[in-house]
């Protein structure tokens, strides 16, 4: 019976048809007599990526893709293409073309060896560079890297690095712990692993993208913040919650931004001032919301008119308890403020109880 692949490596991809057949090529230019795979884990690329990875995978059975609907994320792709795999090795590259595929067999060799049990490629240690990054990106990048020094260990040069390689158990270890949030999975394998991993990083330099455009904007430093609220707070309250929370305190000042001006300029009665900013709040946390907590599984079209009407009807309700619980209080205790405060908890919590499940459809956190 011939063996199995040794080294698996994931390629997360949306809309990057016109890179696939081009990293390809490298990586059987790269890799040579070494026993790989490559899993793509496409999330549904209106472009054709995935049909144009199975055509590829006809030609050569060490090409595989992994085709996800209703599904966002460049972490969970990863973890997915992990789990999809046996190899006892275990890589991940953008792409794009912009990591250096010709550092795969040497982050092998290093695995191999018992020297590291997760080996990084960095640009920013001895030898490595940044390439032709404008000002502007390489100050986000080294702000993200201060950022991620709450997760991973301080001598880590490049903890924002989306290429890298580790052993199979360092997955399985870590896996049950993942937030798999966002887009830096190297940084939550760093803090779901049980103990301090043995690592090191290799140098090069980031290259330009060969085809397309990027995908960074700034809903990926949304969800990089999440992933980094989740490992500090996520075993105390769920992340999504948080994010649920924020939206919230936005919708507020929309709220008086609207009631303001209807009352003092426009002389609406209040009652009808007051519904008509309810509703543009509501609105505006459906869409945000939409948008970002819930990123993963965004509505759209028809789907997103269904998801605002419930959105809108859970909300009405849960401002109902938010007023009911906050008059018990007040009458039970005297103190305003501590009613205001429990109205305000219990509404939040039955309002993102009742929309994950039924605005968005997740049972999950």
């Amino acid at each position: 019976m011939e063996p199995g692949a040794e080294l698996a490596v994931i390629v997360p991809t949306f809309n990057e048809r016109k890179n696939v057949l081009a990293l390809v090529e490298k990586l059987q230019a790269a890799l040579g007599e070494i026993r790989w795979e490559v899993i793509f884990v496409d999330d549904a690329s209106p472009d054709g990526t995935a049909d144009l990875v199975r055509e590829l995978a006809a030609e050569d059975r060490r090409i595989r893709c992994i085709q996800r609907f209703g599904r966002r994320g460049l972490s969970s792709a990863c973890v997915e293409g992990m789990l999809a795999s046996a190899a006892p090795y275990l890589a991940v590259i953008d792409a794009d073309l912009q990591h250096d595929e010709r550092l795969l067999p040497l982050m092998l060799e290093e695995l191999r060896c018992e020297a590291a049990e997760i080996v990084v490629g960095s640009r920013y240690t001895a030898g490595g560079g940044i390439g032709e990054w404008g000002a502007g990106r390489a100050r986000l990048s080294r702000i993200g890297g201060r950022l991620g020094r709450i997760l991973v260990p301080a001598d880590l040069s490049d903890p924002m690095s989306g290429f890298f390689m580790m052993r199979r158990r360092v997955f399985e270890r870590s896996r049950e712990r993942l937030s798999a949030i966002g887009f830096k999975l190297l940084a939550d394998v760093f803090a779901s692993h049980p103990e301090p991993l043995l690592f090191k990083e290799l140098p090069y330099t980031f290259r330009p993208r060969h085809a397309g455009e990027s995908k960074l904007d700034s809903v990926t430093a949304w969800d990089y913040a999440m992933l980094l609220l989740d490992k500090l707070v996520g075993h105390i309250v769920p992340v999504r919650f948080v994010a649920f929370s924020i939206v919230g305190v936005l919708g507020i000042a929309v709220h008086f931004a609207v009631l303001a001006p209807l009352l003092q300029v426009a002389h609406t009665r209040f009652m009808v001032a007051q519904a008509i900013a309810a509703l543009c709040a509501m609105s505006f946390n459906f869409a945000l919301n939409n948008v970002l907590t819930y990123r993963d599984s965004r509505l759209r079209g028809w789907r997103w008119l269904r998801g605002w009407l419930l959105f809108v009807l859970a909300c009405s309700a849960g401002g109902v308890m938010n007023v009911t619980v906050a008059s018990f209080i007040f009458k039970s205790y005297g103190t305003w403020v501590l009613g205001a405060l429990g109205g305000i908890v219990v509404g939040s919590m039955w309002n993102y109880a009742v929309t994950k499940f039924f605005t968005w459809g997740r049972s999950g956190t």
